[in-house]
Parts: structure tokens; sequence; C-alpha cells
């Protein structure tokens, strides 16, 4: 029988390029959902082309959805709204497949519901392995769900680890990350005040959406992705490193006790992750051209410059700090760059914007423990919640010390009245 898949952000980068692998292969899966938040006209597009069960969109939007799907003679097509539905598909009986690829926090409560319900996780979404990867990956060993990385750098070493690589993680000395440096690499320092978001957005080697574009642009992708490497790898961050490799061929390297490097190497497209995401333990073919190494003949690697790049430094720290450090880093960037898209602050604000909120987090619950305890799955579920709750404070946070960043240039908030 068909596997039948989840599609969450079917509308996206990712959720297209999934689409496009699955084309090749619809004898063997079942487009079950597709999830957008609100491209409506392409939801309505994808609903046309693989008739899911479900489609779900933003609450707003859902019943413009069902008439143009009656319109169209698709009035079988069940219309549901908002994260709650998102998270009641993934973990829907007849799902088999969930592929995690919202944009931001939002996709953590339904691939947090999609593990909990043992299902294969195909996850390009980040941000919820930043907020919570320790408590995901220990919810999908109760639930024996299996977690894929369809990152290129994170699904490149898992790629490069042998099949049990789990009980190989204390063979693995060290791993690197590479990074395309972004489109400002070689912009002059005194010009990054000036970038615009369309230059901010304008990826050289990648298509992608207009936020992780602008992550990439300040390199605070690579430190979420490093974050990341953490939880699903179980590693230390002085174990990750991070090298900028301009051509984009070399997605990850893992090196070895015994000092043996191995590399995954393919022109940079997500259809190869995917499809090895999708397939896997197999393999199944793309439509990805073949990597032509004569065509590039020389690959390049740099240290990064921080001073360039000090969002990288901010997740670095954040990395170490534990904590709720990580939510409270991710919420802020989200927040900052949705400000920069939307001009209201300078490409080089998003670093203060950042670096301020993480020196207030000292008034988000300071009550609240600082090391998250596993005991059982609601002990789980308690914990998500208390990071969502982290993560809604450091958002209102973020958008004060913009607010007041804006009004008198300071990132500086005026202290808390006393209790």
């Amino acid at each position: 029988m068909p596997k039948k898949i989840c599609i969450l952000g079917a509308t996206g980068s990712v959720g297209r390029n999934t689409l496009s692998v699955l084309n090749q292969h619809l004898d063997q899966f079942e487009i079950f959902v597709l999830t957008a938040h609100s491209n409506i006209d392409l939801m309505l597009q994808q609903c046309q082309q693989y008739q899911p069960t479900y489609a779900v969109i933003r609450l707003d939007m859902a019943d413009t959805l069902r008439e143009m799907l009656q319109r169209a003679g698709l009035k079988h097509i069940q219309v549901l709204s908002g994260i709650d539905a998102c998270s009641s598909m993934a973990e829907h009986e007849d799902t088999d497949i969930v592929v995690s690829a919202l944009v931001g926090a939002a996709g953590l409560q339904p691939t947090f519901a999609a593990i909990q319900a043992g299902k294969r996780v195909l996850i390009a979404n980040k941000e919820p392995l930043v907020m919570a990867g320790d408590l995901l990956v220990q919810a999908a060993r109760e639930s024996h769900a299996l977690l894929l990385p369809l990152d290129s750098e994170h699904n490149a070493i898992f790629q490069s680890l042998p099949m049990n690589y789990g009980a190989a993680n204390r063979h693995i000395k060290h791993i690197t990350l590479t990074a395309s440096g972004g489109p400002l690499l070689n912009t002059p320092l005194d010009a990054l005040p000036h970038v615009q978001p369309e230059q901010a957005c304008q990826h050289p080697n990648w298509s992608m959406g207009a936020k992780i574009s602008v992550d990439s642009a300040t390199m605070m992708n690579k430190g979420l992705e490093l974050i990341e490497a953490m939880k699903l790898f179980a590693l230390d961050a002085a174990q990750i490193s991070i090298l900028i490799h301009k051509e984009s061929i070399v997605h990850s390297l893992v090196e070895f006790t015994d000092h043996a490097v191995i590399a995954q190497m393919s022109t940079p497209d997500m259809r190869i992750p995917i499809a090895h995401a999708l397939a896997w333990p197999e393999r199944m073919t793309t439509e990805v051209p073949r990597l032509n190494l004569a065509r590039y003949g020389k690959l390049h690697f740099d240290v990064p410059d921080e001073q360039r790049f000090p969002c990288l430094t901010l997740a670095k720290q954040a990395a170490v700090s534990g904590g709720y450090a990580p939510v409270v880093l991710n919420a802020a960037n989200e927040i900052a760059v949705a400000a920069f898209l939307n001009k209201q602050i300078a490409f080089t604000d998003i670093a203060l914007i950042v670096e301020a909120c993480l020196k207030h987090s000292d008034v988000l619950q300071p009550d609240a423990p600082q090391h998250i305890c596993f005991l059982s799955k609601s002990g789980i579920r308690d914990n998500i919640a208390q990071i969502l709750a982290i993560d809604h404070q450091a958002r209102h946070v973020a958008q004060k010390v913009i607010a007041q960043h804006r009004h008198t240039g300071s990132t500086r908030l005026p202290p808390q009245p006393d209790a």
C-alpha cells in the first residue's frame, strides 16, 4: 500500500520540493494532507493536482478555500484550519510520514504531535529542534518514531554515519557544517547597515523563503544548525565547527576518532536530502543534475569572520549556555528578521536585537527551572508547554526592544517595576 504523507508547509520551498520528488514515485506514496499558512492560490493548485484527503490553511482563509475547492469540483477535500488542525493531521492514525516544513516556532506543536504518535518525521524546520531538541529526541525514543533530518547539512551528517549511527556516536570526534556565506559574504562591512531585504534574500546557491534567506545572510541559520546538530547527534558545541564553502557542494563532514573524515557531496538541491529521507534505508531516483566536479575545478573553505556575522557568535553562546537561551535566541531572531523584512530596522540591527533579548532573558519566568527534566510523556508535554510560554514571552520582549530601539536608538529596556 502507498505510504500516506502529511506535508506541513506544502506551499513553501521544502514542501514544493517534496512534491517534486514525489511526482516520480506516486505509486509508492499518497498525498494525504497538505497544509499552508496563507498561499491560498498555490494551495488550490496543489489540491487540484494531488487531491489530498485534507487541506489545512489559516483560520480566516478556510471558508474561501472551501468555496474555491467546491467551484473546482473538489468538495470531497476536507478543509481544516489552524495549528491545532496541523497537529491532529500529523498524529492522524492514517498518516504514515510527516514532512515538517513549517517556518519558525509554529512547527513545534505539530512536529511533537507526529513524534509522539510514532510517525516517520522528516524535519526541515530548524526551530523545534533548537527550542526543544532534547525533548523531541526523547519523545521519539519513547514512541519509536523515526526522526530524519531534511536540512542538507544534517542529512549529510546522517548519510555519513553507519546505519546504526546511535551506537556509533562514541566514534565521532568532530563534525563540520558548511555554509555558503550567503549573498553578503563580500559586501563591505560599512555597507551592511544599508542592506535592503531584497539584497539579503538573493541567496547565491539555494532557492529559499525570505526568513531563512535572511538567516543565511546573517549566518544565524548556521548557528541554529549547530544547536540542531548537538540535539540530533548528541554532541557538545565544542565538537562542531563551521566553515564557509561558497560552492555548496560539500554539505557536511564527519571526523571519527581515527581521524578519518567522511564528507557528503552533491549538487546543491533540496530534492536530494528529501529523497534520501523518504526512501531511507533505501534510495530513490531524482531529477537532480549529477554533480560535475570538473565544472567547479576548485572547492574553497574558509573560517567565518564573526565580526561580519555576529549572529553566529550569539548562537554559539546560546548553545553553550543551554537552558532556555536557545528558545530566546530563536524567538528574538524571528521577530527581528520580520522587522527587517518590513523595513522597520536595519540589517545590522538584527544581531543587536537578539543580543539585547538574550541579556533581558532574566525577565522571562525568573522562577522557571533552568534544566529540563525527563520524567514521563506527561512530563514532556508539560515542558513543551513551558517552552512555548518562554517563546511567547521572548517575542514580547523582542517587540519591546525593537520599539525602544526605533524610538531612542537604544536596545536597553527601562528597569521593570517591582511586583
